[in-house]
């Protein structure tokens, strides 16, 4: 399920992309169906730098016709660390990815600066969070949603995002809104329980969203084309690292 778009990041043979917040390795994964692209991993939880190793390694040890990496994908690396100190070089990457990542951090300043830093200039930032409308829903209906551990400390609007990236340095290029089907979801998590996976309406929408992820017929896709405007679960927005950021 990915949340960036892989055709908006302009991505060539000995790009080197870095993931910051890599979680599983959702968006690593695509990579492995790119040829020779570099991918690196990083993020602050043993078990999501664990996840991302085995689920890469899956990939690579599968055909391609099965859903491996093709011939020719590129090395990757999944390791621990903090978005807030990168252990790279200033101008490391073509591209840097920080997708769901930046609602959970005290210092999102502080991070988008310190991925500015190891991205080249000219290279392209993808960046997504919650989108205001769906996120405020989760807010209104449930005290537990901002308050779990490790759960979101703001809302971001849009065009805040946006001139935050831009005092960073950036042009923005492009942007949208994804997953407008997994927006209920968490709106009857919020009204049964976060942890309470079982109630019925929360276990039935949740086997409706893998049956969409795995078979991906068109009338969902289209459904959630339509949604997206009105319902996304995030907002994305694709940028441009200026020379002088």
């Amino acid at each position: 399920m990915l949340t960036v778009e892989f055709d908006r990041l302009g991505l060539e043979p000995g790009a080197r992309v870095l993931d910051v917040g890599c979680g599983g390795g959702r968006h690593l994964r695509e990579t492995r169906r790119r040829t020779g692209i570099t991918a690196v991993g990083v993020d602050l939880g043993t078990k999501e730098v664990v996840d991302t190793r085995n689920a890469l390694r899956e990939m690579d040890d599968l055909a391609h016709e099965l859903g491996g990496a093709i011939e020719g994908a590129g090395p990757w690396v999944s390791m621990q660390g903090s978005g807030y100190q990168l252990p790279f070089g200033d101008d490391s990457f073509d591209c840097v990815i920080i997708s769901e990542v930046l609602e959970h951090l005290e210092r999102d300043e502080d991070a988008l600066a310190e991925v500015s830093r190891v991205l080249k200039p000219g290279g392209v930032l993808a960046v997504s969070v919650p989108r205001e409308g769906p996120e405020a829903v989760c807010w209104t209906l449930s005290d537990e949603y901002p308050n779990s551990p490790g759960g979101h400390v703001r809302i971001y609007r849009g065009d805040k995002l946006a001139r935050m990236i831009e005092r960073g340095g950036y042009d923005i290029v492009g942007s949208h809104y994804a997953h407008a089907l997994h927006s209920p979801y968490w709106w009857l998590k919020c009204v049964f329980g976060l942890e309470n996976e079982q109630v019925w309406p929360v276990k039935l929408y949740h086997q409706f969203l893998v049956w969409d992820l795995m078979q991906r017929p068109w009338l969902t896709q289209a459904l959630e084309s339509l949604l997206n405007p009105l319902i996304g679960k995030s907002v994305v927005f694709y940028a441009v690292k200026g020379s002088a950021s």
